[in-house]
């Protein structure tokens, strides 16, 4: 297998990977094209490498940064937008947990502290149910 066979392939397996973390399909490639990429990359390098929309690369990379697992960069005498993948596997894990803990436990584990600040008497005595007034 060659560099470009073995980096196509990566994106691919990152791609269908990180479905499994929440995150979508064309988000991760992007991330995996930014992760292999030497240089932070332009907009329009990530849709030609990837062959997608602009709008499809401006949403998801808008997404990334607010996941805080891909940074805009800035660079003398350069008038693009320049992104940047972080590197670090440990850094882009615990970002990807945090943000899962913020979008899908946080609402829930507020939801339930609700209902059982609106209930009559309070969770049992074994902690198991919380009773809900009628």
């Amino acid at each position: 297998m060659n560099v470009r066979d073995a980096r196509t392939e990566f994106i691919e397996t990152w791609g269908a990977l990180a479905t499994q973390w929440g995150i979508s399909r064309s988000m991760a490639q992007i991330h995996a094209v930014l992760l292999v990429s030497p240089e932070a990359m332009t907009t329009d390098e990530i849709m030609e490498a990837l062959e997608m929309s602009r709008g499809g690369v401006s949403t998801n990379v808008r997404e990334l940064i607010d996941w805080g697992i891909v940074q805009r960069i800035t660079k003398k005498g350069e008038r693009r937008e320049l992104f940047e993948a972080e590197k670090d596997i440990w850094v882009v894990a615990r970002k990807i947990m945090q943000e899962r803990k913020r979008r899908e436990l946080d609402p829930v584990a507020a939801r339930l502290r609700g209902l059982a600040a609106a209930s009559i008497t309070g969770p049992s005595k074994d902690g198991r149910s919380i009773p809900v007034q009628p």
